[in-house]
């Protein structure tokens, strides 16, 4: 990677330099200035070569995150429509269609820092200082479970961080190794025409931003709504007494306002944790008290109060979930009308029978 990173930069180095030559010739141009020079020549490589001092959290990334990333890339990095995911896809690359994450797939910290210090925001990009880079990237980096929610990351401990996928990279060396295969390009008696004689496999690689608010994202899911809502059955039929109790209506409602989380938490039969905890049994249960889900201190913190998710809490957390739990992973900004907050409530009740 870093050699051809190397042949691009060359290039344009040589083309620079030829600058003035061509200007002179044709009177178009200038020599470009130093400045202007150094301005491009910004690159961080593997070993950490290019990176400025500096310093960010996890804490101050997910505020930075939220303003300028998840437009595009969720609050969580799990991406939105069809714009790129950056957290999850741990242990699909072996599969046929694997989900590459800065998490899952990307062998060096170098490449997520460079990229999003030159070309991040989307339409702004280099307006980031490197402290706020630095704060971004850990919090992407906590997004994929690789640090901690307390985790400030520098230029001193930038190569401590270990990426999944760094010994799944190999050098390319086919220039060499299979020379032998080469022959003499063909260039003449070409085709007049060309001709499409096949279509990729997966089609929704360009983001839709018409009519893509409902659309699922559950990754990899091929299941129809009506299989989804038989998973989101509890498993044992209710007591009658129970099920009375419930809303029908408001339970509704409120499986439609779940749609919003649906990114992050699964319910039904064969839920899984993900970016968020399953939410099975969730309503009148103890605070992180779902196994096999990395919580925050936070939550941590309030599971040893003895904290429940009774009918306050649910409400609190679902109406301002950063300022009702400082320091959780959940940075999704709330719900804003009461009449959701009631819906949904009742759908986790209804999923907690």
């Amino acid at each position: 990677m870093s050699k051809y990173r190397n042949l691009i930069i060359g290039t344009a180095m040589t083309a620079i330099s030829a600058a003035p030559a061509f200007a002179e010739r044709f009177g178009l141009g200038r020599a470009a200035l130093p400045e202007e020079v150094a301005a491009w020549n910004v690159d961080v490589s593997p070993d950490g070569t290019g990176l400025p001092e500096g310093s960010g959290s996890v804490e101050d990334g997910e505020m930075l995150f939220s303003e300028s990333c998840a437009v595009c890339h969720g609050e969580f990095a799990e991406g939105v429509d069809n714009w790129p995911k950056l957290a999850g896809g741990q242990g699909t690359l072996d599969r046929k269609d694997p989900l590459k994450t800065v998490g899952s797939y990307w062998p060096y910290l170098s490449t997520a820092w460079d990229y999003v210090h030159r070309s991040m925001p989307f339409g702004n990009a280099q307006s980031l200082s490197a402290d706020e880079t630095y704060a971004i990237v850990a919090y992407i980096l906590y997004s994929n479970d690789l640090v901690d929610d307390d985790f400030v990351l520098s230029k001193e401990n930038f190569l401590e961080v270990e990426m999944p996928n760094a010994d799944g990279f190999i050098i390319d060396d086919r220039e060499e190794a299979e020379k032998s295969f080469w022959g003499e390009p063909c260039m003449t008696d070409c085709k007049s025409e060309v001709k499409i004689t096949m279509r990729a496999a997966v089609l929704d690689v360009t983001p839709d931003e018409e009519g893509a608010e409902e659309a699922s994202m559950d990754e990899g899911t091929t299941e129809t709504p009506a299989a989804e809502e038989a998973k989101a059955e509890p498993a044992a039929a209710p007591a009658e007494e129970a099920v009375a109790a419930l809303d029908a209506d408001l339970v509704a409602t409120g499986e439609k306002v779940f749609k919003k989380c649906k990114a992050c938490h699964q319910v039904g039969d064969g839920a899984k944790n993900k970016t968020g905890p399953i939410l099975n049994g969730i309503y009148n249960s103890a605070v992180a008290s779902v196994d096999g889900f990395k919580y925050s201190k936070t939550f941590k913190s309030m599971a040893e109060e003895g904290m429940v998710w009774d009918d306050a809490n649910l409400a609190g957390f679902l109406a301002k979930p950063r300022k009702f739990a400082k320091g959780t992973k959940m940075s999704f900004a709330g719900l804003k009308k009461d009449k959701d907050i009631a819906a949904i409530t009742e759908y986790l009740k209804s999923v907690s029978q």
